[in-house]
């Protein structure tokens, strides 16, 4: 005689679905309230969207696929370099829960001011964008971080953000002419790998 398999109850853990990390990021962290309001009709949009100062708010198709490169956990320290409105700092926050910490970078400073307003209304404390040093790359003065998220394009992998990673098992996501790469620090160098071509503005 063949078993009766148990029906799902509602509440009962040992039927709940995993829940999908970067999907739940995006769901609590809507596109729309890191778009200038020109650009918040368009927000589902699935390519980059200007947010002013020649700098856009990236495809949500290619973020989602380098947070999964990523792979953030609670509690990481990240940094997101090239913060631009807030979005990728936002969802890295979402990530890292209340236990860990994003710190967001930009050059411009009429774009520190939106994004870090636009970060700061999603009321995860944890996160903020903050100024960039001109000539320095990243945060090192806050290093090492668990992960460093790159949201412009690179000429040649740059070294200075890969000092900054944890070793090991720090990692890295970051186009470089053209091509995605994710780099994985391990205890004897650094693990680089390819994933894909994608355009993106210069990282300055």
């Amino acid at each position: 005689m063949r078993g009766i398999l148990p029906q799902p109850r509602a509440g009962c853990p040992w039927f709940a679905e995993e829940v999908d990390p970067v999907a739940a990021a995006f769901d609590a962290t809507p596109r729309t309230g890191f778009l200038p309001r020109a650009e918040r009709r368009r927000a589902a949009y699935d390519g980059p969207l200007p947010i002013g100062h020649g700098q856009t708010s990236s495809q949500p198709r290619t973020v989602e696929a380098m947070l999964r490169l990523l792979d953030v956990r609670p509690g990481h320290r990240v940094l997101d370099v090239g913060a631009g409105s807030g979005w990728t700092t936002a969802l890295l926050a979402h990530l890292v829960g209340p236990g860990g910490e994003v710190r967001g970078v930009e050059l411009v400073p009429a774009l520190v001011a939106f994004g870090a307003a636009n970060v700061a209304r999603t009321g995860r404390t944890w996160a903020a964008v903050r100024p960039a040093e001109p000539g320095v790359l990243g945060d090192p003065g806050h290093a090492p971080y668990d992960r460093v998220l790159v949201s412009a394009e690179a000429q040649e992998l740059p070294q200075q953000l890969v000092d900054q990673l944890v070793v090991p098992g720090g990692r890295m996501v970051v186009p470089v002419r053209g091509e995605m790469l994710r780099v994985v620090i391990h205890p004897d160098g650094a693990d680089v790998t390819r994933h894909g071509a994608y355009r993106f503005v210069p990282l300055l």
